[in-house]
């Protein structure tokens, strides 16, 4: 009887840590937090507020830092982080191909998971990621002008 006791402690205790929901993040820095706070811990960081691609009421902030190809596009509602999107500043075809494939393989690292690719040409790929707290995707568009933009969005 107290073998039985034991070993239904542990399937308990193993279920409730493998319902655990894991913490979205985007680059170590928990994306649950409030989007002032996320803002601020972003500037500690480096980033500064582009005022001229932000809008007047803060629903969108624009941030960019020196030294990185991207800039960031952060969505929030009711004070609550909704989206982040990289727009990457690349200007060859073979450039945003290389980063592609590098942000793709270290997501798939990251995650543990592959990705589901509604597109997968040369010119145009759509990489989607799902995590325990959201979804990121990795677009590539290659035409006259090429862009590449990593958007993660929270469940």
């Amino acid at each position: 009887m107290k073998k039985i006791f034991v070993a239904l402690v542990a399937i308990v205790a193993l279920c409730a840590c493998s319902s655990e929901k894991k913490e979205f993040s985007y680059r170590g820095l928990s994306m649950a937090l409030p989007f002032q706070t996320f803002c601020d811990s972003l500037v500690n960081r480096g980033y500064a507020v582009d005022s001229a691609k932000t809008d007047s009421a803060f629903t969108r902030v624009v941030m960019a830092r020196t030294g990185d190809h991207y800039r960031l596009m952060l969505a929030q509602q009711n004070g609550k982080l909704q989206a982040l999107q990289e727009n990457y500043t690349l200007s060859t075809n073979d450039s945003t191909r290389r980063t592609w494939q590098q942000l793709r393989d270290d997501f798939e690292k990251e995650l543990g998971a592959w990705p589901n690719m509604p597109k997968h040409g040369d010119d145009h790929k759509i990489a989607k990621f799902e995590s325990d707290g959201g979804f990121i995707t990795l677009t590539l568009e290659n035409t006259y002008k090429p862009t590449l933009s990593v958007l993660y969005e929270v469940k």
